[in-house]
Protein backbone atom coordinates (compact mmCIF):
# COMPACT_ATOMS: atom_id res chain seq x y z
CA UNK A 1 0.00 0.00 0.00
CA UNK A 2 2.94 2.43 1.06
CA UNK A 3 4.98 1.69 -2.50
CA UNK A 4 1.66 2.35 -4.53
CA UNK A 5 1.01 6.03 -2.62
CA UNK A 6 4.74 6.65 -2.70
CA UNK A 7 4.45 6.14 -6.85
CA UNK A 8 0.99 7.88 -7.18
CA UNK A 9 2.98 10.69 -4.76
CA UNK A 10 5.61 11.33 -7.15
CA UNK A 11 3.74 10.82 -10.45
CA UNK A 12 1.43 13.86 -9.35
CA UNK A 13 4.84 15.72 -8.08
CA UNK A 14 6.47 14.80 -11.71
CA UNK A 15 3.16 16.33 -13.64
CA UNK A 16 2.78 19.44 -11.55
CA UNK A 17 6.71 20.10 -11.42
CA UNK A 18 6.70 19.82 -15.11
CA UNK A 19 8.10 23.46 -16.73
CA UNK A 20 5.40 25.57 -18.41
CA UNK A 21 7.74 27.23 -20.51
CA UNK A 22 5.89 26.53 -24.01
CA UNK A 23 3.12 27.51 -22.76
CA UNK A 24 3.91 31.45 -21.43
CA UNK A 25 6.09 31.38 -24.57
CA UNK A 26 3.14 30.45 -26.72
CA UNK A 27 0.77 33.64 -24.39
CA UNK A 28 3.51 36.12 -25.32
CA UNK A 29 3.44 35.47 -29.14
CA UNK A 30 -0.42 35.93 -28.97
CA UNK A 31 0.01 39.02 -26.91
CA UNK A 32 2.79 40.32 -29.37
CA UNK A 33 0.00 39.45 -32.25
CA UNK A 34 -3.00 40.84 -30.44
CA UNK A 35 -0.76 44.18 -30.14
CA UNK A 36 0.91 44.80 -33.40
CA UNK A 37 -1.01 44.77 -36.41
CA UNK A 38 0.31 42.97 -39.07
CA UNK A 39 1.81 40.02 -36.84
CA UNK A 40 1.32 36.46 -37.57
CA UNK A 41 2.27 33.05 -35.31
CA UNK A 42 4.16 30.62 -37.53
CA UNK A 43 5.52 27.18 -36.98
CA UNK A 44 7.04 26.41 -33.68
CA UNK A 45 10.43 24.31 -33.50
CA UNK A 46 13.09 24.22 -30.38
CA UNK A 47 11.77 26.90 -28.23
CA UNK A 48 11.39 28.98 -30.89
CA UNK A 49 8.31 30.45 -32.44
CA UNK A 50 8.44 31.97 -36.13
CA UNK A 51 6.42 35.18 -36.72
CA UNK A 52 6.25 36.93 -39.75
CA UNK A 53 5.64 40.93 -40.49
CA UNK A 54 5.71 42.69 -43.71
CA UNK A 55 8.57 45.52 -42.34
CA UNK A 56 10.72 41.72 -41.42
CA UNK A 57 12.30 39.73 -43.92
CA UNK A 58 12.63 37.16 -40.78
CA UNK A 59 11.37 37.43 -37.25
CA UNK A 60 11.82 35.03 -34.12
CA UNK A 61 11.13 34.88 -30.76
CA UNK A 62 13.15 32.79 -28.70
CA UNK A 63 11.83 31.09 -25.47
CA UNK A 64 13.14 30.44 -22.23
CA UNK A 65 16.51 28.48 -22.18
CA UNK A 66 19.89 28.32 -19.87
CA UNK A 67 21.21 31.58 -20.75
CA UNK A 68 18.34 33.59 -21.42
CA UNK A 69 15.04 34.46 -20.85
CA UNK A 70 13.70 35.49 -24.18
CA UNK A 71 15.08 37.11 -27.25
CA UNK A 72 13.49 38.53 -30.51
CA UNK A 73 15.16 38.06 -33.96
CA UNK A 74 14.53 40.46 -36.20
CA UNK A 75 16.26 40.32 -39.81
CA UNK A 76 15.17 43.72 -42.27
CA UNK A 77 15.35 42.87 -46.29
CA UNK A 78 17.28 46.04 -46.67
CA UNK A 79 21.13 47.08 -45.57
CA UNK A 80 19.63 49.92 -44.16
CA UNK A 81 16.19 49.30 -42.29
CA UNK A 82 13.36 51.43 -42.76
CA UNK A 83 12.14 53.48 -39.39
CA UNK A 84 9.03 50.55 -40.16
CA UNK A 85 11.55 47.98 -39.32
CA UNK A 86 13.01 50.11 -36.17
CA UNK A 87 9.13 50.86 -34.68
CA UNK A 88 8.30 46.76 -35.24
CA UNK A 89 11.72 46.16 -33.47
CA UNK A 90 10.81 48.50 -30.63
CA UNK A 91 7.29 47.73 -29.96
CA UNK A 92 7.67 43.54 -30.15
CA UNK A 93 10.72 44.12 -27.86
CA UNK A 94 8.47 46.30 -25.36
CA UNK A 95 6.52 43.94 -25.09
CA UNK A 96 8.85 40.67 -24.82
CA UNK A 97 10.61 42.81 -22.06
CA UNK A 98 7.68 44.38 -20.26
CA UNK A 99 10.05 48.01 -20.82
CA UNK A 100 9.29 51.05 -22.50
CA UNK A 101 8.67 50.92 -26.22
CA UNK A 102 11.18 54.72 -25.95
CA UNK A 103 13.85 52.44 -24.42
CA UNK A 104 13.81 49.86 -26.89
CA UNK A 105 13.17 52.10 -29.41
CA UNK A 106 16.56 54.07 -28.72
CA UNK A 107 18.78 50.75 -28.30
CA UNK A 108 17.95 49.03 -31.33
CA UNK A 109 18.72 52.62 -33.42
CA UNK A 110 22.19 52.89 -31.22
CA UNK A 111 23.12 49.24 -31.99
CA UNK A 112 22.04 49.73 -36.08
CA UNK A 113 23.58 53.08 -36.63
CA UNK A 114 26.76 52.02 -34.87
CA UNK A 115 27.56 49.76 -37.65
CA UNK A 116 29.55 51.24 -40.33
CA UNK A 117 33.31 51.63 -41.70
CA UNK A 118 34.86 52.96 -38.29
CA UNK A 119 32.87 50.09 -35.89
CA UNK A 120 32.52 46.91 -38.57
CA UNK A 121 29.74 45.59 -39.20
CA UNK A 122 29.52 43.11 -35.78
CA UNK A 123 28.12 45.20 -33.06
CA UNK A 124 27.12 44.43 -29.18
CA UNK A 125 26.01 46.44 -26.79
CA UNK A 126 23.91 46.52 -23.33
CA UNK A 127 21.47 48.99 -22.90
CA UNK A 128 18.84 49.26 -20.35
CA UNK A 129 19.65 45.66 -18.95
CA UNK A 130 18.97 44.54 -22.68
CA UNK A 131 21.83 42.54 -24.57
CA UNK A 132 21.77 44.28 -28.19
CA UNK A 133 23.42 42.12 -30.85
CA UNK A 134 23.58 43.59 -34.21
CA UNK A 135 25.06 42.53 -37.93
CA UNK A 136 25.09 43.16 -41.40
CA UNK A 137 26.15 41.71 -44.65
CA UNK A 138 25.62 42.77 -48.43
CA UNK A 139 22.01 42.78 -48.66
CA UNK A 140 20.71 42.35 -45.27
CA UNK A 141 20.99 43.70 -41.23
CA UNK A 142 19.59 41.77 -38.34
CA UNK A 143 19.14 42.87 -34.91
CA UNK A 144 18.55 40.33 -32.04
CA UNK A 145 17.53 41.71 -28.23
CA UNK A 146 17.78 39.36 -25.08
CA UNK A 147 18.06 39.67 -21.31
CA UNK A 148 20.38 37.29 -19.08
CA UNK A 149 18.73 34.61 -16.91
CA UNK A 150 20.38 36.46 -14.46
CA UNK A 151 18.79 39.98 -14.52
Amino acid sequence: MTSRSAYLAIALFAALASPAHADRCDDLAKQLKSQIDGISIGRTAANVIYLSHPAAKQLRLGCINRTVTNELFAQSPTRKPAPAFTDLVASAGAVVFTIPKQDTLRGSQRCLSRMGLLRGNDIKMRFRRLDFRCTRDKTTATISMSRGRNE
